[in-house]
């Protein structure tokens, strides 16, 4: 299956999506389901997220990865965490990817859990980097970055450090966290191709379709909101089904500016909603062929 480094070498603008399973008490068929609407829509891989709690964690994520890559012929993108995983419980998820055929991950410390005990293993995502690059160096590997910076950083300035030291060991391709202010997202670029990162970057784009589920995000992650969607959020706050279509055409238009800016990459938090995601793939449909030679 071909590495997602190679598709960014082969397209000006890529088009990815982002899955998560299904929580422990639904079944996986739930996001099977999904992953067949998702198809008929062209990206050009689909990452999977990865839950929290070892090992089944993981082989949960190799299992929907293998599915998307062997019954869609999609490049898959398996996320793996160290927060709270051993080096034992990360080569078990590693060798669990490669015997499907998933090579390639997106390296990432994860989300916090208080229930669970931090890793004695890994510290940093770069600590998970470096353990890939020396025991599976035939992977590609993928990282996360942030346009307002780490909510855990001392600054900017420190974030963009620590995101160098990442692709310097061994990172082929980053994608951001959400945002929702463009002007953000190429401020943070500019710098960061100052400060020498100069691997692509995919945007990472949520639409808004529910106002608790997108306040809730926004608390974990730090983005901020403009003007111009603080006042979507206030006008349709009761009136959900218009808030839901506000969502999606802000979520269009943003997208559409980026590609039209020159963006190495746009990578749609689904959400695991699939017509949510075609809704916006249809907007943004003639700004990628565009981009891409007209190619889809």
């Amino acid at each position: 299956m071909k590495q997602i480094g190679t598709i960014y070498k082969e397209k000006k603008t890529v088009y990815s999506f982002e899955v998560f399973p299904p929580k422990r008490d639904s079944s996986v068929e739930t996001v099977y389901r999904t992953l067949e609407e998702l198809n008929g829509l062209w990206p050009d891989f689909i990452s999977v997220t990865y839950g929290a709690g070892g090992s089944h964690a993981g082989h949960t994520t190799a299992e929907i990865a293998e599915t998307i890559q062997k019954s869609f012929g999609i490049p898959a993108l398996a996320h793996l965490t160290c927060r709270n995983a051993t080096a034992a419980e990360i080569a078990e998820t590693v060798e669990a990817l490669k015997a499907v055929g998933v090579n390639n991950i997106l390296a990432l410390r994860g989300d916090p859990r208080p229930d669970l005990p931090p890793s004695a293993d890994f510290l940093y995502a770069r600590d998970l980097i470096l353990m890939l690059q020396k025991t599976a160096p035939a992977l590609y590997l993928a990282a996360a970055c942030y346009p307002e910076a780490h909510t855990e950083s001392e600054s900017p300035e420190a974030d963009l450090i620590h995101l160098r030291e990442k692709v310097d060991a061994g990172v082929g391709s980053l994608t951001s966290q959400l945002f929702f202010d463009n002007a953000l997202f190429f401020d943070f670029l500019s710098r960061a191709r100052a400060a020498g990162i100069t691997v692509p970057v995919s945007a990472g784009i949520m639409p808004v379709t529910n106002k608790t589920q997108i306040e809730k995000m926004v608390s974990m992650c730090g983005a901020s909101i403009p003007q111009k969607l603080a006042h979507i959020l206030g006008k349709y706050e009761s009136d959900p089904e218009t808030l839901r279509t506000a969502g999606i055409d802000y979520a269009a238009d943003q997208i559409i500016d980026l590609i039209e800016r020159g963006v190495d990459g746009i990578h749609l938090y689904t959400m695991n909603n699939a017509d949510v995601a075609r809704q916006i793939t249809q907007r943004i449909a003639p700004a990628l062929r565009k981009a891409n030679g007209g190619a889809a």
